[in-house]
């Protein structure tokens, strides 16, 4: 079998000795061939190189286990982890996260418990930020306040900004490159998008 080990620390004044050290044992003792990916970038980020590159290589079927040194490597909130648990499920990838006993990579029902409870929670939060998004809107438009583009995209097609709304009402919590991808804007244009709507929605 063979495994994506992922390590993550914040800034480049950290080291990795620590996770590296629990995680490549955790691979070792379970006779995995594995691959090391490494970043040095804030949780806060949804996309990271070395995560974006051991995703794409899940994808094409080139590991059966993630192992990490603890859930919070992984993901940046609540639903962004979900959301990359949900995809390791999909494609039937285990997940040993030795820092915090937690392993889907046999027939472990009580971890697989876990990680079900964890999703649930992240949707149920999910679904309470789109509810306060819209209502943000809502609340918004019926004070007359102009929810118009930022200055600087006014030759984007009006349809455009209309989506990126909905999409956001609907989902808040997606990365700026994937609305960049859903309305076909440019990813710097998502980013002053996404904040100019979400603050619009929360005044």
């Amino acid at each position: 079998m063979r495994a994506a080990i992922y390590l993550r620390v914040s800034t480049n004044d950290q080291r990795l000795d620590s996770q590296r050290e629990d995680t490549l044992n955790a691979a070792r003792a379970r006779g995995y061939e594995y691959e090391i990916f490494e970043d040095h970038a804030s949780g806060a980020k949804t996309s990271r190189t070395a995560l974006d590159a051991m995703m794409a290589a899940i994808r094409k079927g080139r590991f059966q286990a993630v192992v990490a040194w603890k859930l919070d490597r992984l993901g940046r909130s609540l639903p962004h982890l979900a959301q990359l648990i949900g995809e390791l499920d999909r494609y039937q990838i285990g997940l040993l996260v030795p820092g915090q006993g937690i392993d889907t990579t046999e027939n472990n029902p009580a971890a697989r418990l876990q990680l079900h409870v964890l999703m649930a929670i992240a949707e149920f939060e999910r679904s309470m930020i789109s509810e306060r998004t819209k209502a943000g809107l809502q609340a918004a438009r019926r004070r007359g306040k102009a929810l118009g583009r930022p200055k600087g995209a006014k030759s984007i097609p009006d349809r455009r900004w209309k989506l990126a709304e909905r999409i956001l009402a609907d989902t808040p919590q997606l990365s700026c490159p994937k609305l960049a991808r859903a309305t076909g804007i440019s990813v710097g244009t998502a980013h002053s998008w996404k904040k100019q709507i979400l603050q619009n929605s929360s005044q």
